[in-house]
């Protein structure tokens, strides 16, 4: 071998750069190779975006947990607001919690004012004392 690299099989060590020079057909392979990567990362980013809005869009009534209060051992006031279409009914559930972190007690809620916007103080009846109130969820009931 000389100094030069005569001798050298080509394209040995990768590409040589008189096919880099010339437009090789590595390069255009890595050309190609990013174009379907951006376009399936622009789809996959379009499902996702859809697939929010079509969620966000569904929920016909969204609740939402004011405050709540103790007032016994046995009993426990929510304050609900509720969002929903004026013409729809729904449901939201509570559960109220012990210390523990245990279920004391349940309630579903029925909203069939015919308003976009209600407030409601709701009592859940305990088996024993709670110290939480969980707004479960709310949904869209039959009416009925």
């Amino acid at each position: 071998m000389t100094a030069t690299g005569e001798g050298l099989p080509a394209d040995r060590y990768g590409r040589s750069s008189a096919g880099l020079r010339h437009g090789g057909s590595q390069a255009r392979a890595d050309r190609t190779l990013k174009i379907v990567g951006a376009v399936l990362g622009a789809g996959l980013l379009a499902v996702v975006a859809w697939s929010g809005v079509s969620y966000i869009s569904g929920q016909k009534v969204s609740g939402e947990l004011i405050k709540f209060k103790v007032v016994s051992d046995t009993a426990v006031e929510a304050h609900l607001e509720v969002r929903k279409d004026a013409d729809t009914a729904g449901v939201c559930t509570l559960r109220a919690q012990a210390e523990d972190g245990g279920e004391v007690g349940r309630k579903d809620i029925r909203f069939d004012e015919r308003e976009g916007r209600v407030d409601k103080v709701a009592t859940v009846v305990t088996t024993r004392r709670a110290t939480a109130v969980e707004l479960i969820g709310c949904t869209s009931a039959t009416s009925g």
